[in-house]
């Protein structure tokens, strides 16, 4: 299959074309690659199974992990779902467009596939440009997880998109980087208390001052193995995601003693013959003295620039042909729990305490 790839510049006007082939693909059963404010997605059309299966296909992606189902604004929202609480309502208003995700009991219309078979829908009112135009202009919601082959870094570049899923789509559009980075936020609005399924931009205590208590899923910042886990309401819950093709460990605790571990854990990997890169902050990079590749992922005093940069910098690692890969962790706070989240699933659970 040869992937169209159209570097969009200028104004929706200017996009015209683009647009009106990516939403014929959509409309067709096809697959298109879009930036979202969050990372860029793998979309088909949501209402479509066949062309849903195929989003698994691409990716390589199991089957019991559900999709989020993209919209063109709230008012689409109950021609897919049976019921929106006023929780729901409340959060809509204040985070939509944006980066949050609701997790909702699902209509008919809805296929499992989409759902991994479960009775519930997770959806979406993405604020990128390119995005909202896409779905205007395809006029049909869209599934779409991030557009890399399961279990990698998420791209928020075209060129990472490209360089997992050319020749498995039919068109990429080229929105430039994504500027949160990292995916959306996702809560479960179908109980009588929020839940965190996800943590992303829209932090715990930005729901909390809309919505009251949030309780956040145990699942968030422990990894646990697939086999223990049943079908789960929202992605990047179940598997080790995330991660660069090096083996990943994750050093958290005393930011005093970590360039010190960094460098001995670098130099015995350099000593088995491994590229080694060293993704950490600012701080830490510039205390640190051991062998390898370093990756800023800039300083710790802006933990949002940070989450921008994180899966940037994951793509480094694999580009500099690193076989290790250390990375210091930050604390689970704010969005650095969004951070975190992505770091311990990059790392497959490996973490030392330091």
């Amino acid at each position: 299959m040869l992937t169209r790839l159209y570097r969009l510049q200028g104004t929706e006007q200017d996009w015209a074309g683009a647009l009106a082939d990516a939403a014929r693909v959509l409309r067709s059963g096809g697959l298109v690659a879009f930036p979202t404010e969050t990372v860029y997605g793998l979309g088909a059309n949501a209402l479509d199974p066949q062309a849903v299966r195929r989003i698994f296909t691409a990716k390589g992606r199991p089957q019991d992990n559900p999709l989020i189902v993209h919209v063109a604004g709230a008012e689409q929202v109950p021609g897919l779902v049976r019921h929106i609480p006023p929780v729901a309502e409340r959060l809509m208003a204040a985070f939509w467009p944006g980066p949050l995700t609701l997790v909702l009991p699902r209509l008919a219309v809805v296929p499992l596939e989409v759902t991994a078979g479960l009775e519930t829908v997770a959806v979406r009112f993405p604020s990128h440009p390119v995005a909202q135009a896409l779905l205007r202009t395809a006029g049909v919601p869209v599934a779409a997880p991030s557009a890399n082959r399961s279990g990698r870094p998420s791209p928020t570049r075209a060129e990472h998109v490209m360089e997992d899923m050319e020749g498995r789509v039919e068109v990429v559009l080229d929105g430039g980087p994504c500027g949160v980075g990292l995916e959306s936020t996702v809560v479960d609005c179908t109980s009588s208390r929020l839940r965190l399924l996800r943590p992303g931009g829209v932090t715990p205590q930005d729901l909390e001052r809309v919505a009251g208590p949030v309780e956040v899923d145990p699942g968030v910042l422990k990894v646990r193995r697939a086999e223990d886990l049943g079908p789960v309401a929202s992605p990047g819950m179940k598997y080790r995601h995330y991660a660069p093709r090096g083996e990943a460990t994750l050093f958290e605790g005393d930011k005093a003693a970590l360039p010190a571990a960094l460098r001995e854990a670098a130099e015995e990997a350099a000593k088995r013959g491994l590229t080694v890169a060293v993704v950490a902050s600012d701080e830490t990079l510039a205390a640190y003295r051991g062998p390898g590749y370093p990756i800023s992922l800039g300083s710790r005093r802006d933990l949002p620039a940070m989450a921008s940069s994180l899966f940037d910098a994951l793509h480094r690692c694999d580009q500099v042909g690193a076989g290790r890969v250390l990375l210091e962790g930050v604390e689970p706070e704010g969005v650095g729990l969004a951070i975190a989240n992505r770091l311990r699933r990059a790392a497959g659970g490996r973490v030392v305490r330091l």
